[in-house]
């Protein structure tokens, strides 16, 4: 097994490509109870469009196949579901869908290999029929519905549509009761078998283990499988503008909600680039709208805004956009205020005593994500797909200064990249 040893956090990362491709990463936590295992594919709901290997025709299947996947995958032949196994085993159990990965978890202290094996079963032997695939429609039907009138999801959701064109992004994960209803059995074999071969996927386990032997025991519950070409994925050319700079959705609130996007196309190829763009993103968000800046500080206080902002800045293959979302009193005087205030902190430039704190605060959070089996083992996985692996970060904030930041809000915060999306009663 390669070795990767981070000397700031004191962590080792054991990783190793199997003879079958499968990635295994372990993270080896001396002395912990907790023990937590994901296994995820690169597989999400932006995948829609690809050419099988050793195939030359390009399948695009409906939206929301991957979440299908994941729901249906819990459903064994003998009629029971695992999520309710792996419950009564003790262990919390649960599985997610993001726009570029999917993945299967447990956390425990007890009943670890009793786990991994049901883990490992659920997800190597897919059970579809008409009958159960129907069934799920009704259920995940309901959880549209759900989600279409959650107003927290319908800002976000609004904010992508109003910057994205055609990127596949700026569609709902679960996709619509219309485009659900186009799924059959069919479909959901061959993404399954095209995506969750194990070249496409990777395990990541965090916990007290001796990681030879650990890989040992997750060698021992792999289904053998032919080696697999590569995956042709798809995606639409995005233009560089915004589709619209403002958009507004009628739903019960207590307060207007609002979700300020800000499309950024540089996407880095070169992976220590994008590392090193996401933790100047991270700094400089939170320099500007984080609970110590200016901004918030005048915001809170007139009563313009209420609490904290979310500041996140998300990307992908082939997209990448800032979303800062809150609630206020007036998003729309809010969204002035915070374009006035962008212009003038381009005209000053950062202030550096600002930047040295946020930056030791943002390497703080890195490292207590090392301090938690689920923050190590869901980072390291989600980083995996990205290309990077989750030391990067703590090597390249280093070389991050002041010159980098204003050279990034010069780059990225653009008042005609800017959207506004609000929900409001």
């Amino acid at each position: 097994m390669q070795v990767i040893e981070n000397l700031k956090v004191k962590e080792k990362l054991y990783i190793e490509k199997l003879h079958n491709n499968l990635t295994v990463m372990i993270v080896p936590k001396p002395g912990m109870k907790k023990k937590y295992m994901i296994w995820g594919t690169n597989y999400g709901s932006n995948d829609n469009k690809f050419v099988i290997p050793g195939e030359q025709e390009i399948t695009e299947v409906p939206n929301g196949v991957a979440h299908f996947l994941e729901h249906k995958l819990f459903e064994q032949k003998d009629g029971t579901n695992s999520l309710d196994t792996l419950t009564a085993l003790g262990v919390n159990a649960n599985a997610y869908t993001t726009n570029d990965h999917t993945a299967y978890l447990f956390e425990c202290t007890d009943n670890f290999y009793e786990a991994m094996d049901e883990l490992m079963d659920y997800v190597q032997n897919p059970y579809f029929t008409d009958e159960n695939v129907e069934k799920e429609k009704g259920i995940i039907s309901q959880e549209i519905r759900m989600y279409d009138d959650y107003p927290e999801w319908r800002v976000y959701l609004n904010a992508l549509e109003a910057m994205y064109h055609e990127n596949p992004i700026k569609i709902d994960i679960t996709g619509t009761i219309e485009t659900i209803n186009k799924i059959d059995k069919e479909i959901l074999y061959k993404c399954y078998n095209t995506f969750y071969h194990p070249s496409n996927m990777a395990i990541v386990i965090s916990g007290d283990f001796e990681p030879e032997k650990l890989l040992e025991e997750v060698k021992k519950r792999l289904i053998e499988k032919s080696p697999c070409g590569e995956i042709k994925r798809i995606y639409p050319d995005e233009p560089e503008d915004i589709v619209k700079p403002e958009i507004t959705q009628k739903l019960e609130v207590s307060n207007p909600i609002y979700a300020i996007g800000i499309k950024d196309t540089k996407n880095e190829i070169d992976k220590r680039k994008m590392v090193k763009k996401q933790l100047g993103m991270e700094i400089l968000l939170n320099l500007i709208f984080g609970r110590s800046s200016k901004l918030y500080q005048e915001l809170y206080k007139d009563g313009i805004i209420y609490g904290e902002p979310s500041l996140d800045y998300e990307f992908g293959k082939d997209y990448a956009h800032v979303l800062i979302t809150g609630m206020s009193t007036t998003p729309r005087e809010m969204y002035k205020i915070f374009k006035e205030s962008i212009r003038k902190l381009k005209n000053s430039g950062i202030n550096k005593d600002d930047f040295e704190r946020l930056k030791k605060m943002i390497y703080g959070n890195y490292v207590r994500e090392y301090n938690d089996v689920q923050d190590i083992a869901r980072m390291f996985l989600a980083d995996y797909f990205k290309g990077i692996y989750s030391f990067d970060y703590l090597e390249e904030i280093e070389g991050i200064n002041v010159e980098y930041l204003n050279q990034l809000l010069e780059e990225v915060f653009k008042e005609d990249k800017m959207v506004l999306s609000i929900v409001e009663n």
